[in-house]
């Protein structure tokens, strides 16, 4: 059998688009009247025109595809051989063409379409982290039966309730202040505790005004826990698909320090803010990228972490756009340096607003140093652990804990580098586990320092999705779900500093 090639089939039958009626001799030989009706439908016809020319080829090519498709068919029952000769004849690498609008201008799919479809691809992960977590509320309800409450120990342990002060009564005016809320006159001040979240505990609250200010703080941190599962999936698909992004997510919520994702603290909204500013540099949306650091560095000091992240990641950007030729790569080459721009100013924002408040340009370090954190490039960090190899008696089970995380995210850092994670997934690990073995504030808080560094979790998390056995890894995350759960309990009723 010879098979030729079909050509181009003209537009015939009912599908074939109409001829234009004729308007008369002016068109033919002169111009259009100038009347006012004319004018203004001129555009509104052509652009229906257009349309109608776009749709009938798109019918007349979908026609001989199909002529090709029936061709191939006969070939594959007279011998598959028969088959190399129609390769080339489908049209497998040309674009669709591009409806037009009754103006002429391209129909788009709407914005929503891509965040409809990616929550689709999250549910599992949603849904799997979400357990966790209320398996790991459950366990500190349960804990404190009979004579505790476990949801009010999770509003209102340790920083949580200064969190709350701030949304109620504002920020303070001086280094020590009387605290309504406390009752007391504190040699600290809520001035350390950066505004995002207390921001959104305020909105909670007004939103729903029977809640209690504990209430609202819980809810707002859940919903942003949330939030953050759902912007760790997608920074994470984004690089190393699906099945890396899920195991990535459920392994956030069952860290050491998981717990802190369900208290009425920062840390998972500064991890939703951080999660999703990396898959905008990803997704090639530098503004995105750089308006989330902002507000990350408006939610936790560790802020420093995402823009230094979000600079990076526009100065790479900046340089391949430098690379290209044309009017469009320069039009682009504006976004990169307005996100460096961007990613810093919440951050730098509220220390220079603090040291406003306080009439001072330190006024800042100030506090830290009041509430003994301050950066000592890891003396006290080595201090500590020194201290916990020397000493003979016993030592909380955090200590050991906190120190078991450290070094398995430096290994799990460094590994990051040896396989070439993205570079902003590496300087936002690497800033994390700067700032949490440079502070000097007490030891137990660093492992959550580093809880919104799941970009430290990648090595695992891949290991997870290459094993070939569902069973085991199955067996690994149930129990690494409960130890999270128990060793939570152990952080809010047992532990005797913060987590």
């Amino acid at each position: 059998m010879t098979v030729q090639t079909p050509g181009p089939l003209p537009p015939t039958g009912p599908d074939a688009p109409a001829s234009p009626p004729p308007s008369g001799p002016a068109s033919a030989s002169g111009p259009a009247p100038a009347s006012g009706t004319a004018t203004a439908s001129a555009p509104a016809g052509a652009g229906a025109r257009a349309g109608a020319r776009a749709e009938a080829l798109a019918r007349a090519e979908a026609r001989a595809q199909a002529r090709v498709l029936a061709e191939a068919a006969a070939a594959l029952a007279s011998g598959p051989a028969r088959l190399l000769p129609l390769a080339r004849l489908l049209p497998l690498t040309r674009p669709a063409p591009r409806l037009l609008g009754a103006t002429g201008t391209p129909l788009r799919p709407p914005v929503t379409a891509p965040a409809r479809r990616l929550l689709r691809r999250a549910a599992p992960a949603l849904a799997l982290y979400a357990a966790v977590r209320t398996l790991g509320v459950l366990a500190v309800v349960l804990w404190g039966l009979p004579h505790s409450n476990g949801l009010h120990a999770l509003a209102h342990v340790w920083d949580a309730g200064w969190y709350q002060d701030v949304a109620r009564h504002g920020y303070a005016h001086g280094l020590r202040e009387y605290l309504p809320a406390r009752h007391m006159l504190s040699r600290y001040t809520n001035l350390a505790f950066f505004p995002a979240y207390p921001a959104l505990i305020a909105a909670v609250h007004a939103v729903l005004p029977f809640t209690g200010w504990g209430q609202a703080a819980l809810l707002a941190a859940w919903a942003a826990s949330l939030a953050a599962a759902a912007g760790v999936y997608a920074a994470v698909e984004r690089a190393y698909g699906g099945r890396a992004a899920l195991f990535t997510t459920v392994l956030w919520g069952m860290l050491p320090s998981a717990v802190v994702e369900s208290l009425a603290y920062s840390e998972a909204l500064f991890t939703a803010f951080a999660a999703w500013a990396l898959w905008a540099l990803l997704a090639n949306r530098p503004l995105t990228a750089g308006l989330l650091a902002s507000l990350a560095g408006l939610t936790r000091p560790t802020g420093a972490a995402v823009a230094a992240a979000v600079v990076v990641g526009a100065g790479v950007r900046a340089v391949r756009v430098l690379r290209r030729r044309g009017p469009s790569g320069a039009r682009q080459l504006v976004r990169p340096p307005a996100a460096a721009l961007l990613a810093p100013l919440g951050w730098i924002g509220f220390i220079l607003w603090t040291g406003y408040r306080l009439h001072s340009w330190d006024g800042y370090f100030e506090v830290q140093r009041r509430w003994n954190s301050t950066f000592d490039f890891g003396r006290g960090t080595a201090r500590d652990m020194l201290a916990m190899l020397e000493k003979h008696g016993g030592v909380p089970l955090s200590t050991p804990v906190t120190a078991s995380v450290l070094l398995v995210s430096a290994v799990f850092l460094a590994l990051g580098v040896i396989r070439r994670q993205p570079l902003p997934f590496t300087v936002y690990g690497a800033v994390l586990m700067l700032i949490a073995v440079g502070d000097s504030s007490h030891f137990g808080c660093r492992g959550r320092f580093l809880l919104p560094g799941f970009t430290l979790l990648l090595p695992a998390a891949l290991a997870l999705a290459r094993s070939r056995s569902r069973i085991t890894a199955a067996l690994l995350l149930a129990s690494a779900a409960v130890c999270s759960a128990l060793y939570g309990c152990y952080l809010v009723y047992v532990a005797p500093g913060p987590p």
